[in-house]
């Protein structure tokens, strides 16, 4: 019970009280048109590099894979608790909140309850309010978002990973929590070093970065879709870079083995990894897969659909995907570290090319 608080109130302290300064970056352009495009310094680069580090991806994953997050299912409070740890990086870095009224974009979902069955929750308006109008099941959610500023304020990267997994299963014997390490706070720690890379760098990139952590994935991308439907700004963004699961070993005789996922249509997306990768040194080896319509698997799908580019790094499914069995301690740090590096070359590339 002791832990239980001051895990609790460490998160309230660093998610509401501390005070954050905006990102600046670079200075900034004076006047109404675009600047020219500006080619930032390699060691820059190679500055937001070097805050990328293994240490710093244990300590994420082992904070959200905590039994006290109760398996981060939608809408409970463990998944509440992880929305306000993100905050809290969000805070100390100074990232700027996406909307005027804060990080957190609540929305509620809402599906017709089914007997014996998951029950299909929508958060379309349209469907919400059919659904709403006789008895439903109803969950309360929020979207955690943040950003930082570009040159070009009329053109956005978007870089995310869903927060939620699975929850608790109190039928089970043993251990009954889906802790969902991998499944996936690998992502939402790759996403975490992706913003902190940019912001040590000092570079103000050409195109607006948004940091997107959704909630509900687990319940059929509830969150992305919510995002897409409702975000005033979808017709500015030229991208999206999605991580769900980049910390697992789906082949014990190659642990550097990855998939990468790309839209067909932009063929530099592998290019780009395929130089940094020989360039940096990672040790990765990706299986490169380009998708004419990539709508299946993860959040990269709720973009696709509306015809946005994406990339979707992923480890591929390996022996404790969708187990209790999915703990800290079974993720490679070194994997997830490199694919951090090498992501955040990606979505500098995509903000800034």
């Amino acid at each position: 019970m002791k832990k239980t608080l001051l895990l609790t109130a460490t998160i309230l302290f660093f998610g509401f009280t501390a005070t954050a300064t905006p990102y600046k970056g670079e200075k900034q352009h004076k006047g109404g048109k675009h600047p020219k495009t500006v080619v930032h310094p390699k060691g820059m680069v190679q500055k937001g590099l070097r805050s990328i580090t293994e240490d710093a991806a244990r300590a994420h994953v082992y904070f959200l894979a905590d039994d006290l997050l109760e398996g981060r299912q939608a809408g409970r409070r463990g998944s509440r608790l992880a929305s306000l740890y993100i905050v809290s990086q969000m805070r100390q870095l100074g990232i700027s909140p996406l909307s005027d009224n804060g990080y957190l974009q609540p929305f509620e979902a809402c599906a017709k309850p089914l007997l014996h069955r998951m029950p299909r929750y929508y958060v379309e308006a349209d469907s919400v309010a059919k659904i709403k109008s006789r008895e439903h099941c109803r969950l309360s959610l929020s979207n955690v978002l943040g950003m930082i500023p570009g040159r070009k304020s009329d053109e956005y990267v978007v870089v995310g990973a869903h927060f939620d997994h699975e929850g608790m299963n109190p039928e089970l014997d043993g251990d009954n929590i889906y802790n969902g390490a991998d499944d996936n706070a690998s992502g939402v720690s790759a996403v975490l070093q992706i913003m902190k890379a940019f912001v040590e760098s000092g570079a103000k990139p050409e195109r607006t970065v948004i940091f997107a952590f959704w909630d509900g994935e687990e319940y059929g991308l509830l969150g992305s879709r919510y995002f897409v439907e409702n975000f005033s700004g979808m017709d500015k963004v030229k991208s999206y870079l999605n991580f769900d699961m980049v910390g697992g070993n789906n082949r014990a005789d190659d642990p550097s083995y990855f998939v990468y996922f790309f839209t067909a249509s932009h063929p530099e997306y592998g290019e780009w990894l395929r130089r940094d990768i020989a360039e940096n040194g990672f040790r990765l080896n990706p299986n490169y897969k380009s998708w004419d319509n990539p709508v299946g698997g993860s959040d990269q799908g709720s973009f696709a659909r509306k015809g946005i580019p994406v990339v979707w790094y992923h480890t591929d499914a390996q022996p404790h995907y969708n187990h209790p069995s999915d703990e800290a301690p079974t993720v490679n740090y070194q994997k997830l570290a490199d694919i951090s590096r090498a992501s955040f070359l990606t979505a500098w590339h995509l903000a800034n090319e």
